[in-house]
């Protein structure tokens, strides 16, 4: 059975809410670079230091973003992609149309 969207909620205001941070979370070019890697195998913030060349607390505000607008998930020190922060394959394709 699929998962329900972390975007949507029980009411009309939250889900507008919820939605609006994700579109904030996937806007910024460093956050798309994030969730690449991510898709790449990149799971700490050495992997994102190393793999994009950003300064950790860059990063840091950057991965924040990304846990509240729903596209990844923080365990301890690893990151984890949810099922709304895999988007970033499908805006690559819609960009290269």
């Amino acid at each position: 059975m699929s998962k329900k969207s972390r975007t949507l909620a029980d009411t009309m205001e939250d889900t507008k809410d919820r939605h609006r941070r994700y579109m904030r979370a996937i806007q910024h070019p460093i956050r798309r670079d994030i969730l690449r890697t991510m898709e790449k195998g990149a799971s700490t913030m050495d992997d994102f230091v190393r793999e994009l060349g950003e300064e950790p607390r860059v990063l840091d505000w950057h991965l924040k973003s990304l846990e509240h607008g729903f596209c990844i998930e923080r365990e301890g020190d690893k990151f984890t992609l949810t099922k709304e922060g895999r988007i970033v394959d499908y805006l690559d394709r819609k960009a290269k149309r």
